[in-house]
């Protein structure tokens, strides 16, 4: 599977009785029925490791194009009617700001190493705390409740898994706490995020900017009032898109596969 396709559902289980594993590309699995696809005995496999490093990466990008205003400072400076370049044209500081991670699992901590080297005041907020000398690392403080993080970052960034915990975890309230002056930055998936509540804090200045590598649909509709808001940058769901990534990934889809035909072992089965 590829960007979600085919869609795996009962009447493409019928049609292909021999089926024995669906490799899926990336780390989510939202879009998967698994008790269905063990229901017909078909075994799931997944990327779960090989994304880490360039979501994050992508996620310290988002956070950086949005807060110095790259995409809208690239319009300005390539624009035919550009004359001059106004002196009151300002972004805001990422050194040493604070930075909230919504789930610390593989690509939050990857995110908090990396803001580390941005002197950024670490909150993280996750189903469970790390350990303490995973924290010293990085210099992370634990949330316990999210509440607490969203009223004190200035970006607040998401990178949970897609489950019905997570389901619209970002509603009018919790952006209602978060400051007027902070940046929501998703790199997990577009329903984590209600984006019709998104829409109206953005319009409405509850909070400053955000910067999404996903959405939902994707792409959205080109009348989405989303792509017509200037405090916000949209990139086309490339957490893990880079060409070394993307060749590995195929290599450990292909890999599942041949081992579930084999009957052996699968390597990063989803159990």
């Amino acid at each position: 599977m590829w960007y979600h396709k085919p869609a795996i559902n009962e009447e493409l289980l019928q049609s292909l009785p021999n089926l024995k594993v669906v490799a899926s590309s990336g780390v989510g699995i939202d879009h998967l029925d698994l008790k269905l696809l063990s229901s017909y005995g078909v075994k799931v496999a997944n990327n779960p490791f090989v994304v880490t490093t360039d979501t994050a990466d992508l996620g310290m990008a988002l956070m950086l194009a949005s807060s110095r205003r790259v995409v809208e400072g690239h319009e300005m400076a390539v624009s035919p009617d550009t004359e001059y370049f106004p002196a009151d044209w300002l972004g805001v500081e990422v050194s040493g700001a604070t930075l909230g991670i919504v789930g610390m699992g593989a690509i939050g901590y990857k995110v908090a190493e990396r803001a580390k080297a941005f002197e950024m005041k670490i909150l993280y907020h996750n189903r469970n705390q790390r350990k303490k000398e995973e924290e010293s690392a990085v210099g992370a403080v634990y949330c316990k409740k999210i509440d607490d993080l969203l009223q004190q970052s200035d970006f607040v960034l998401l990178a949970v898994n897609l489950t019905p915990q997570t389901h619209k975890l970002i509603g009018k309230r919790e952006l209602e706490l978060m400051k007027p002056t902070a940046t929501l930055i998703n790199i997990s998936r577009g329903l984590v995020v209600d984006q019709d509540a998104l829409v109206e804090a953005l319009q409405n200045k509850v909070i400053k900017a955000a910067a999404l590598d996903v959405t939902y649909p994707e792409p959205l509709p080109r009348d989405h009032p989303l792509l017509k808001l200037k405090n916000v940058i949209i990139t086309p769901h490339i957490g893990s898109a880079t060409t070394k990534t993307r060749w590995i990934m195929m290599e450990e889809m292909a890999e599942s596969i041949e081992a579930g035909l084999a009957g052996l072992p699968i390597p990063r089965e989803v159990l």
